[in-house]
């Protein structure tokens, strides 16, 4: 069973920077992307940046300039680099990975808040 554990959330004032980290279970080679999601109360869960097998990144256009997605893999571990924090990235951020074989699997890890304050 894949696990997924977010950590790095916190509080922090507008223009600062956090770094989000995800530690999966076991080797993140064998996913064929993964990516961070962002979820505030009554709203739908958004992606914020995902990146796949081969290198390839996507952004939200809200976040793009800011934060930055990227792996370790020998540290089986992806990272949410964001800087220039606003308010509005106020949310609980949750760690995703694609595993596709013969079905699709999604991993979510138990997310982790992220508080902006003006």
């Amino acid at each position: 069973q894949v696990q997924l554990v977010e950590s790095g959330g916190g509080l922090v004032h507008t223009g600062g920077s956090l770094r989000l980290s995800c530690a999966a279970s076991g080797s993140i080679l064998m996913f064929n992307s993964m990516g961070w999601y962002r979820q505030v109360p009554g709203k739908e869960r958004e992606l914020v940046a995902s990146t796949a097998r081969g290198g390839s990144t996507n952004y939200g256009d809200s976040v793009k300039g800011r934060f930055t997605i990227s792996t370790d893999n020998a540290k089986n571990t992806l990272y949410l680099q964001m800087n220039s924090l606003k308010p509005e990235d106020t949310a609980v951020y949750y760690c995703n990975a694609v595993l596709a074989i013969l079905t699709t699997m999604n991993y979510w890890g138990q997310g982790t808040q992220v508080t902006v304050s003006s």
